[in-house]
């Protein structure tokens, strides 16, 4: 068993209407994250993670997320599964709880056209 408290979580901003907290259990199979979405993310285009599914428990807020063909509301108490290589953007103000199978890693995230 292994816990990480939130003051030794990592904090990043993937933008400035995306603020994310790592909890990186140094485990290849599995991580989680909690982001406050506010807003469109990313400002254009799409993001895909080349790697890893995704499955977001929505805590509070709502919105839509959009994939190239299709745009899903959604609401707190929702849960979506973002598969890997799945482009999609925010367009949300929200916050989320993100588990990764196998655990995200920068360099498989790539912000696409």
């Amino acid at each position: 068993m292994k816990i990480i408290k939130l003051e030794q979580a990592e904090r990043h901003n993937n933008s400035d209407k995306c603020k994310v907290i790592e909890y990186g259990f140094n485990d290849k199979d599995i991580d989680c994250a909690t982001a406050v979405i506010n807003g469109r993310y990313p400002d254009t285009g799409y993001c895909m993670n080349e790697e890893c599914k995704e499955l977001i428990y929505v805590i509070d807020g709502e919105g839509t997320l959009n994939k190239e063909n299709e745009t899903i509301e959604f609401k707190k108490g929702d849960a979506i599964l973002i598969d890997k290589k799945e482009k999609y953007y925010w367009d949300a103000y929200c916050t989320i709880i993100m588990p990764c199978t196998p655990a995200w890693y920068p360099e498989q995230h790539k912000l696409t056209e």
